[in-house]
């Protein structure tokens, strides 16, 4: 199997979240809690955070949002995963702000 894509497992997980989505009846921001949810309770890393951030942006996900499904999980997953979950998610939003810094400086005119 031969791809053109210097990022074919990127594509594939692109390609995989848009066919859940399709699949999926619930509405776009509870589809995002749900799914970090799901990364609180499987203790994923930052970089599996930073995927969610453009779709929670686009589905309005807010702060408080995120927020609250961090306490309705806690007593099921612990204390530490949601603890260790915050430093992901903040890790995250760095990196999301480090790149949008760096597209900005490498615009033409800047």
């Amino acid at each position: 199997m031969s791809t053109t894509s210097e990022t074919p497992v990127l594509d594939t997980l692109a390609a995989m979240t848009l066919d859940s989505i399709e699949r999926c009846g619930m509405a776009e921001d509870m589809l995002i809690l749900t799914r970090i949810a799901a990364l609180v309770a499987m203790d994923a890393p930052a970089i599996s955070y930073l995927a969610h951030m453009g779709p929670a942006i686009e589905a309005n996900v807010t702060a408080d949002q995120l927020q609250d499904v961090l306490v309705a999980i806690a007593p099921i997953v612990g204390t530490a995963r949601v603890m260790a979950a915050a430093g992901h998610i903040t890790e995250a939003l760095g990196i999301a702000i480090a790149v949008a810094d760096a597209d900005m400086m490498n615009r033409p005119g800047q």
